[in-house]
């Protein structure tokens, strides 16, 4: 560990490999970023791409960039972010690499909450309300439901596990209800899509990361290390272990629903993207600021892919991730079986 001091005051600690594979996967992320700004049916070298946000471009490529390409993919970047943010905080408050916000439920939550709109026969904008009232009332009712004394990691995942078993089928019960137009435009946002998006998607998830980021990362990192102890070793070295819990899943929660809210459910970034920044660090801890770092690089990559891998056809980000996150998962599992811990 290293130490960062800033005046007389403030002092951060860190693990120099981490902030490596921090910095590497922010320049993965940046430059498949600039790819996928200068690909489609207007192509831009990457030189023309940086020249023309910087404010040397003409005006058409000014329109093509920065007009139409550009609110794209910093949704994209953010919702991979607050996705890789929200996983990483999930698995370290249940001590458990399965939990992830689409795993236990509360994704199904803002699912069903944007169904409700669409069936009322709401704008956009109340979809998007919808998805995140759904996702913070999932999160309290799967919350109250695992209290009993405290939360116990296990018992919130084996409680958000049946919650998304339910949440799952209520949803295609709603679906039913609507109107086919409707029901179309639903299961698409279903898949998780990132087609249209535009400054109106980015900026709630912008100020909450602005916000919320800082605050775990710098004000409860510490406390969360040392939760993934163990609840009485938390206690014992001070830390009130409820009261930090509740906080960082409310964090988690709001920042899982502001993404479904901007890019639909996304399915297996959030899982993924914890996991595979503690094997890049090789450091045990939640490891969040990598972790939302790969989560950025993951979601962008995985859209600029579904927008090229078919010529002449997009598929939506969520199918990409979906194939690839469930080879991670039936890989996982079998790690697990094989340690003996399933």
């Amino acid at each position: 560990m290293s130490t960062l001091r800033i005046g007389t005051t403030l002092s951060v600690r860190f693990r120099p490999r981490a902030l490596i594979v921090g910095l590497a996967c922010t320049a993965l992320a940046l430059g498949v970023g600039i790819l996928a700004l200068g690909s489609g049916d207007y192509p831009l070298g990457p030189a023309d791409v940086v020249r023309t946000l910087t404010g040397g471009g003409t005006p058409a490529e000014d329109f093509i960039v920065n007009q139409l390409r550009l609110p794209r993919v910093v949704t994209a970047l953010l919702v991979g972010a607050a996705l890789g943010l929200a996983g990483a905080l999930f698995q370290s408050l249940v001590r458990n690499p399965l939990g992830s916000p689409d795993v236990l439920g509360f994704t199904q939550g803002a699912s069903a909450g944007a169904l409700i709109v669409v069936i009322t026969g709401g704008s956009s904008a109340a979809l998007a309300g919808g998805a995140v009232l759904g996702g913070l009332v999932s999160g309290a009712a799967i919350y109250a439901l695992a209290w009993k004394g405290g939360v116990h990691g296990s018992r919130l995942v084996l409680i958000g596990i049946g919650s998304s078993a339910i949440l799952t089928g209520v949803n295609g019960y709603l679906l039913t209800r609507t109107q086919l137009m409707d029901a179309a435009r639903a299961v698409l946002w279903l898949t998780g899509s990132l087609d249209g998006r535009g400054w109106r998607d980015a900026v709630p998830l912008l100020v909450a990361l602005a916000v919320l980021g800082p605050a775990v990362l710098l004000g409860c990192g510490r406390a969360l290390r040392v939760i993934e102890m163990g609840d009485d070793a938390a206690s014992g070295l001070g830390v009130r272990v409820e009261r930090v819990r509740l906080a960082l899943l409310g964090c988690a929660v709001l920042l899982a629903a502001l993404a479904a809210a901007a890019a639909g459910p996304v399915s297996f970034v959030a899982l993924t993207a914890p996991q595979l920044a503690r094997r890049l660090t090789r450091a045990p801890g939640p490891n969040l600021l990598a972790a939302m770092c790969t989560g950025a690089a993951l979601l962008v990559t995985a859209d600029y892919a579904a927008q090229r891998v078919l010529p002449g056809h997009q598929l939506p980000v969520g199918v990409v991730t979906g194939v690839l996150g469930g080879g991670h998962l039936v890989w996982l599992l079998a790690t697990e079986r094989r340690a003996g811990r399933i």
